[in-house]
């Protein structure tokens, strides 16, 4: 919440700590208070509430000097900024921007050159020019969903499977686009209400041990709750996957003993996945559980006459075809040398 002080007279800090007690007494929640003459500088300022005790949750940037508050700055990585998440923060770190205080200092031009407009007003804001009003604010996204009608209906539990890792990871993608973690997966399976056989749809949801964007572990969720709901001997015609229960990169609760010691690594590792994937092509990289061929997203008139030569090869008429191929060729080169 981005309260307005305008000509407001009170000692910030004191009216700070009125706020603090009364949300603590009424609710039981213990928050921390940020002032500055931006909507970023006051986030900034809430974040360094929480990292200084001495402060008692309340933190007021605009009674600091230009220098003390360049002081503060410098001290805080720059993926404390808001809306900074993991992809841009390490495109800044290449640029030489690893704390806050660097970005505040950047060229304003170049910023807007590379990153666009919103990047440039973070650093104006940083600034203390105000540019983010109460419109502006984004809402975070309560779900992210991703779901896809079959090509022809599918039977066999591997075939769902590989769907369903297909939607976990596609949905996962997304959900760190915008820089979110998810608490809780669903998953949902069925038949077409207009085949001949008795409808079967079913949604199943788990809670995640801890907030999480890895592909890896929300995909093992996913495959657990569609072994619940399988049954074999119906002809499904479209399965789906949903993130829920979304919280924000800073927003996350680290669970010390399920996710600390995985957390970093996942993270690099789903980082370098995102990065290969744009710079090449989607899924240049991608889980083996999601299957290579993908015939469940196919429309059996639609298969390529490289697919059929992909079926083929297991029976090695491919390697056949080459053969003759390569013996015809010969043969007239033979001929034309007559």
């Amino acid at each position: 919440m981005f309260p307005r002080f305008d000509g407001h007279q009170r000692d910030f800090v004191a009216y700070g700590q009125e706020i603090k007690e009364t949300v603590t007494r009424w609710t039981g929640l213990p928050i921390c208070v940020g002032i500055g003459h931006s909507k970023t500088l006051a986030k900034l300022a809430n974040h360094y509430a929480k990292k200084q005790p001495q402060l008692n949750g309340v933190c007021d940037f605009t009674r600091m000097t230009d220098d003390a508050l360049d002081a503060v700055l410098e001290k805080l990585p720059v993926s404390a900024v808001w809306g900074i998440g993991r992809r841009l923060e390490n495109s800044l770190k290449a640029l030489g921007v690893e704390n806050v205080l660097r970005l505040k200092r950047a060229n304003l031009r170049r910023v807007r050159d590379r990153f666009g407009i919103t990047i440039q007003r973070t650093v104006q804001e940083l600034n203390g020019e105000p540019w983010l009003e109460l419109d502006e604010t984004r809402p975070i996204a309560k779900q992210v969903m991703s779901s896809r009608s079959f090509g022809q209906r599918v039977e066999s539990l591997q075939e769902l499977r590989e769907a369903i890792s297909y939607h976990a990871a596609n949905a996962t993608q997304r959900l760190r686009k915008q820089s979110l973690f998810a608490n809780a997966v669903s998953v949902f399976i069925q038949n077409s209400p207009f085949d001949e056989a008795e409808f079967y749809g079913r949604t199943e949801a788990v809670a995640l041990p801890a907030p999480t964007e890895c592909s890896l572990q929300i995909t093992n969720a996913a495959l657990w709750l569609l072994k619940k709901m399988y049954q074999p001997e119906v002809y499904y015609q479209k399965a789906g996957v949903m993130l829920s229960e979304l919280v924000p990169q800073e927003g996350q609760q680290i669970d010390l003993f399920t996710y600390s010691s995985c957390s970093n690594k996942s993270g690099r590792l789903m980082d370098a996945m995102d990065k290969i994937n744009v710079k090449y092509r989607r899924s240049t990289i991608h889980l083996a559980s999601e299957g290579i061929d993908r015939t469940w997203s196919m429309r059996r008139s639609f298969k390529s006459e490289l697919h059929g030569r992909m079926e083929r090869f297991a029976g090695g008429e491919i390697i056949r075809n080459a053969r003759a191929r390569k013996e015809r060729v010969t043969n007239n080169k033979g001929k034309g040398r007559n």
